[in-house]
């Protein structure tokens, strides 16, 4: 892989272990919650996507895909339906956190790196979200 097509991924794994060093109130990997075995599987599910999509960078470029299927209207359907789910997984997070400052520092790494930020918030967070919003 060349060093422009890494360049996201150094970005991306920066930022994980910025939000890892920084994250406080509940342990990273392990649940102390209503749900302990959501977290563990969360985590699976992060690692899973992290690494099914860094394969996938090596094989294609996103860009020159993305171009080759955005005259189909269902791309552009998908992609709709994917910011739209990241524009509620931003509103979740100000809920949950109670704070735009926190809400923007997670803005742009969603808008780069979109559901490979998210699962990552939902895995740093998954006690309070579980709390937060199943009441347990």
């Amino acid at each position: 892989m060349t060093i422009k097509r890494a360049a996201p991924w150094v970005l991306f794994f920066a930022f994980v272990a910025l939000a890892m060093v920084f994250h406080q109130g509940e342990p990273l990997f392990v649940s102390q919650g209503a749900y302990p075995l959501g977290k563990p599987l969360l985590w699976l599910i992060f690692f899973g996507f992290v690494g099914y999509s860094y394969y996938c960078s090596t094989q294609e470029n996103i860009f020159k895909t993305i171009k080759r299927i955005f005259p189909l209207h269902w791309a552009r359907q998908i992609g709709l339906d994917l910011y739209l789910g990241l524009i509620l997984m931003m509103f979740i997070i100000y809920l949950n956190e109670g704070s735009l400052l926190v809400l923007a520092l997670w803005l742009v790494p969603i808008v780069l790196f979109a559901n490979l930020a998210t699962l990552l918030y939902v895995a740093l967070n998954y006690d309070s979200l579980v709390a937060r919003f199943i009441g347990v």
